[in-house]
Parts: structure tokens; sequence; C-alpha cells
């Protein structure tokens, strides 16, 4: 009886360890999977980030550059440093590789959509540095914000400017005449929507990074420091009050309209920039207008239109000279008169003169206007061309000029004309061909012409610092100077 007991004990437990490992075996249950799915209310390109009800949209572009016969990337004119001297550190050749990556995100809320957006590129720069970690890397931050009820916080296009920003129709990130700030600007902005295409901003804007020109002592401005384009130490000091921007929009099936204005404090250090009880002038506050129209459905052609700003500026010269053009320019060729010729003009949003509070002047705000536009034509589906120009002008009234003249007389040869006024055109052309849907190859020239306000002749004791020889004398004389650009670019 035991035997048999025990049998069957044993072979129960048998059965209960083959039954425990078969039930082991068997597949559990698994988690749903969750596929990135579609979000089509925003447009093409955007997916729901999974778990979320937020949607996502990766992009960017591939471009290959290279200028030629210029000063810097992207087309910069060779208008000053070893490029406008043209000297043999003069490199002929620029080659920019850069990567541009972008998120945009996109979540609907009961106060409207919430919207975040980060543009950032790295850069590659051979035979023109470059700000970024060594002379050749760089990295940048473009874009960087949130939108919300329509406000926007962060760095964003300046709400002055209008949706082309500085290229009506060109590669060049040099063409002047207009405001431009494609990298973006910090801000707090607010924009109504009232339908049909109409809009209006308001916006505070930090001015350090793109908008303060040179502010000028003159007072140490000399025969011995004078280089070209520049008069006298650099005296801006920190930003106290943001600059106040307001647009109004219209834009339509036909086109576009805008109209823009910005007030710019303009505010000095000392007049000792190493001494506070010095004192210093009093604030004041500069100003920029902008008109754009663009004109789309031309009988031209299909996808043809035309571009154009005019700007005006009082005290707020960067608004008319763009934001990545310098605010100096020296451009050397030949003479029969002296060592050579040298064209060169030197931008502020303004100027002043003294030592103290008992000599010290007020600040005397510098004039600028500018126009810049495009003409763009699509010969084919594949091939399209722009013609593009600018027209710049700055203007130091009488009592500035004096004071920039005063202590830089004795430079100047018998006859001779000092006047610190200078104006720069632009003109230039782009053929763009695109094989395939966003791969597109082109070619750009551009000449630039510096036509200065003085006359005569000039020794210059320290010329932009760079391989001429010390007072050396030198024929004031208008220069202009071509440059050309290769691109090819693929956008994702």
């Amino acid at each position: 009886m035991n035997i048999v007991k025990g049998l069957f004990l044993g072979s129960a437990a048998a059965l209960l360890a083959v039954g425990g490992a078969q039930a082991a075996d068997l597949p559990l249950k698994a988690k749903a999977v969750e596929y990135v799915k579609v979000c089509s209310i925003y447009g093409a390109g955007f997916y729901y980030i999974p778990g979320t009800d937020t949607c996502i949209k990766l992009g960017g572009y591939l471009r290959a550059d290279i200028t030629l016969n210029g000063s810097g990337a992207y087309n910069a004119p060779a208008w000053n440093g070893n490029a406008g001297q043209k000297n043999r550190l003069a490199n002929d050749m620029v080659f920019r590789s850069r990567q541009d990556l972008n998120i945009d995100t996109r979540t609907a809320t009961e106060y409207g959509v919430v919207r975040t957006y980060f543009d950032a590129t790295f850069s590659w720069t051979s035979g023109g540095p470059i700000a970024g970690s060594d002379a050749n890397t760089g990295v940048g931050v473009y874009y960087a914000f949130i939108q919300f009820a329509g406000f926007t916080f962060g760095k964003a296009v300046s709400q002055f400017d209008t949706p082309w920003t500085g290229y009506p129709g060109n590669n060049t990130s040099f063409l002047i005449g207009g405001y431009d700030d494609v990298t973006g600007i910090n801000q707090v902005s607010y924009t109504a929507e009232f339908g049909n295409g109409v809009s209006a901003s308001i916006s505070l804007e930090d001015p350090s990074s793109y908008l303060q020109s040179g502010l000028y002592n003159t007072s140490n401005n000399t025969t011995a420091t004078f280089p070209a384009g520049v008069y006298g130490t650099n005296s801006y000091a920190g930003v106290s009050v943001p600059d106040i921007v307001g647009k109004v929009r219209v834009d339509q099936a036909w086109g576009l309209f805008q109209v823009s204005a910005a007030a710019h404090q303009v505010r000095a250090s000392y007049y000792n920039t190493a001494l506070e009880t010095s004192g210093h002038p009093s604030d004041t506050w500069g100003y920029a207008v902008q008109g754009a129209l663009s004109i789309k459905n031309l009988p031209t052609g299909p996808g043809d239109s035309i571009n154009i700003t005019a700007t005006y500026s009082n005290g707020a010269t960067r608004y008319v000279l763009g934001g990545v053009s310098p605010n100096s320019f020296a451009i050397y060729g030949n003479s029969g008169i002296g060592y050579q010729s040298i064209a060169f003009g030197g931008a502020a949003d303004g100027v002043f003169a003294g030592t103290n509070n008992l000599n010290g002047t007020s600040i005397e705000k510098t004039n600028a206007w500018g126009v810049r536009g495009a003409f763009n034509h699509n010969w084919s589906p594949y091939w399209s061309t722009s013609v593009f120009g600018s027209y710049t002008s700055i203007d130091y009234n009488g009592t500035a000029t004096n004071l920039i003249c005063a202590n830089v007389l004795a430079s100047y040869g018998a006859g001779s004309t000092c006047n610190p006024d200078f104006r720069i055109a632009q003109v230039g052309t782009v053929t763009r061909w695109t094989p395939v849907k966003n791969l597109t190859f082109s070619g750009e020239v551009m000449y630039t012409y510096l036509d200065q306000g003085s006359s005569g002749t000039v020794t210059l004791a320290n010329p932009t610092n760079g391989t001429k020889p010390a007072t050396a004398l030198y024929e004031l004389k208008d220069q202009g100077v071509w440059s050309g650009n290769l691109r090819v670019q693929r956008n994702f």
C-alpha cells in the first residue's frame, strides 16, 4: 500500500512539475505598441510624439558654399580687412560647410496652439574665421522661442523685419540698405491677427548683439591714431532700455505691405571710459522706420515676385546696415599720387567729444537711409534668376562732421576735404538650378561700390592695423569690388 501510495504521489508531483513548466512557457499578454502617427493639422512633416498630444517636425538643410574674391563667407565683399587692403594675407576663396537643424513642436490647448521652435547651425569655415570653438568651427543658435496666445518669447525674427529678412532675392548675407536679423533677436512680443491677412505687432527687443553701431568719442581721434573709418573710442554703455518695435502688416494673395518703426536708446559710457567721475553725455533716443512691399502674381510668369524695402534711421544705423555687415569700410586701389588710393567710411549711431563734464558735448546722432530689393523670375520649374540691388547712405550733420574732423585735419593734404559721409551701392544677380526637389545649385555675382565724402589726399599713420606702411600718403578715391558665390544646398 505504501508502495502504491508513493507511486501515486510521485506521478502527481511529476504531472504538476510538467504542467508548471508548460505554464511558464506560455506567452504573456504584450502591451500595445504606440506607433508614430501623422499629425496633419499643422501641415506636412508633423508627427505625434508617442504618448502625447504634441506634434513635432524635424527639418533643416546642408549647404556647401564658396565665396570668391571676398572678405568672408556668404559673398562678403572685399570691403575691409586684408581683402580690402588687397594684400597677400587675403584669401581669394572662403569655403563654408554648414549643417542646419530645426525642431518645431505644436500643441493644441484651450488658449490656442503652444509652439516652440529651435534652429541651430554647425559650420566649418576655411579662409575666413568665424566665432566658435576655434578659428574654423562655429556653432550658432538662430532661433529658440516659445509662442503662446499671440506672444513670442525668445530669439526670433524681429517684428521690425520682413518675411524675407535680408534676402529679397540674393544668396549673399551682405546686401545692406535695410534691416536683417535672419539669425533672430531676443524679444518679448505680441501679435494680433485681425483676419484677411491683417496683423499688428509690438515688441521689446534686446539691441546689444546686433543693433548698436559705433558711438565715438572723437577726442581720441588724432593724427597719430586715426585709422580709416573709425573716429575715436567706441563708448557705448550697457543696455538700459530695450528697443521698442511696432509693425503693421497686410499679407494677401497679391503680395505684402508692411510698415515698421523702432525706438532705440543711444547711451554713452563716460567721457573718459576708464573713469566714471569724468561724467557722460545725456542719454538720447534714436529711431528707425521702414516700408516694405512684395508683389506676386506678376505677368512675367508663375511664382515671379518683386520684394523691396526702404528704411530711414536717426541714431540707429544698424537698422539700415543690416545685422552682420561691418561698421567700418576701407577699400584700397592704385594711384598715381600717393602710395595707393583709398575709399573709407565709418558708421556710427552718434558722436560726441570731451574728457569730462566741463568740456564734454552732447551726442550728435547720425542719419542713415537705404533701399534694397530684388526681382525674382522663374524660367521653368528647374531654373530661376534673381536680380537684386541696394543703395545705402550715411550722413553726419555739420556739428558731428566738425567733431570728427577737428583733430585729424593735419592728416589731410592742401586743398583736401574731410567729410565722413559715405554711400554704398550694390548690384548683383544669382541663377539657381533645382534638378530635383529640395536640391539647388546656384551661382551669384555682386558688385559693391564705395563712394566716400572726403577728397584729395590723406596721410594715414595707422591704416586699420594692416600691412600698409605707417605715415604713407593716400589718394582719396572711390572704389568698387567684385565678388562671387557658388552654393549647393539640400533641404529636408
